[in-house]
């Protein structure tokens, strides 16, 4: 059960407005926006930093959804891992790739820029933080400054979302929840409190 229960559509300001980008870029309303839709401010800027970090930029969105998915395992957030996951496959992610992403250091699947991302990305949500120089010596093999940017802010995007999703204990809505089930369970991934 959720901690705060999300807002019903007619309880929301400006649902039409909200639900339409949501549902184009998700196919459906996330139940965590809709609890932080009882303070329209903050789900606004939330929302807005997460499409100019999620959507923007010359980093692969797909391989930003790998970075948030494997700085969410590494934080424990069940609900981010599910919805990274799902969204890493809409952004063209083949299934058997995010199946693999917990081996990405010795899986043949993901070559080696990936796997430097991959690492900071991780390494950037343990808590305390992991990254040392060696990290940025590997990004700047494969990604400009600018780059480096955007996968940082990818990893501390879901910094935030991982603690509000887990705090809150939002309950997963079916499409991810299925996608994780189906995807990550191999892995050790279960809803707990999210399911």
């Amino acid at each position: 059960m959720a901690g705060v229960e999300p807002l019903r559509p007619e309880e929301m300001e400006n649902y039409e407005e909200f639900a339409a980008g949501s549902i184009a870029r998700m196919g459906f309303v996330l139940n965590s926006t809709k609890t932080m839709a009882r303070r329209p401010e903050i789900r606004a800027a939330l929302s807005n930093l997460f499409v100019t970090v999620m959507t923007k930029g010359t980093v692969d969105s797909g391989l930003k959804q790998m970075v948030a998915q494997v700085a969410s395992v590494a934080a424990g957030c069940r609900y981010c891992q599910a919805h990274t996951a799902g969204s890493a496959h809409r952004a063209g992610v083949p299934a058997e790739k995010i199946e693999a992403l917990y081996e990405f250091e010795s899986s043949p699947l993901f070559n080696e820029a990936e796997r430097a991302a991959l690492r900071f990305g991780r390494d950037a949500a343990i808590q305390p933080n992991a990254v040392t120089p060696r990290h940025f010596e590997a990004l700047r093999e494969h990604f400009d400054d600018g780059e480096i940017v955007e996968i940082t802010a990818a990893a501390a995007t879901f910094g935030f979302l991982n603690r509000w999703n887990d705090t809150m204990g939002t309950e997963l809505e079916d499409e991810p929840l299925e996608f994780a089930s189906e995807h990550l369970a191999h892995g050790g991934w279960v809803a707990g409190k999210h399911g």
